[in-house]
């Protein structure tokens, strides 16, 4: 339109003014990999070690130069027996060595568990190797 078209001079609207507006685009930056590896803390020792999900907890201590007591490493004779102070694990198999009241006091077989979680224990007979 011309401005002789416009003689009050409102604002003329144009096609471009009735499109729909278009979010702005914002530079998506990438999240660097969070470590979900549980960390093991041992206790009395001070020690710590990663726990990747395909070892047992008495393995992933062997490869971080920390022996726990050990002797079967199935779950029956309960040489590796130690105690959750906090944290989460499962078995690698149904039923380990443990009656529901020793699991349900934190009791674990180093043996045949994984870290779920960050892990503290209490493995009095723990060593550096």
């Amino acid at each position: 339109m011309s401005a002789d078209n416009n003689p009050r001079g409102f604002a003329q609207e144009t096609e471009a003014s009735t499109a729909p507006e278009r979010e702005p685009q914002h530079e998506v930056t990438p999240v660097p990999a969070v470590s979900t590896i549980p960390v093991v803390r041992v206790e009395p020792l001070g020690a710590t070690f990663e726990a990747p999900p395909e070892l047992t907890l008495l393995e992933a201590a062997s490869f971080a130069g920390i022996r726990l007591p050990r002797l079967c490493r199935n779950g029956t004779c309960r040489t590796c027996l130690c105690r959750i102070v906090s944290g989460e694990i499962r078995y690698t198999i149904e039923w380990p060595g443990l009656s529901r009241e020793e699991k349900a006091q934190g009791d674990v077989l180093t043996c045949v568990a994984v870290a779920l979680t960050d892990l503290v224990l209490d493995v009095p007979d723990a060593e550096l190797a």
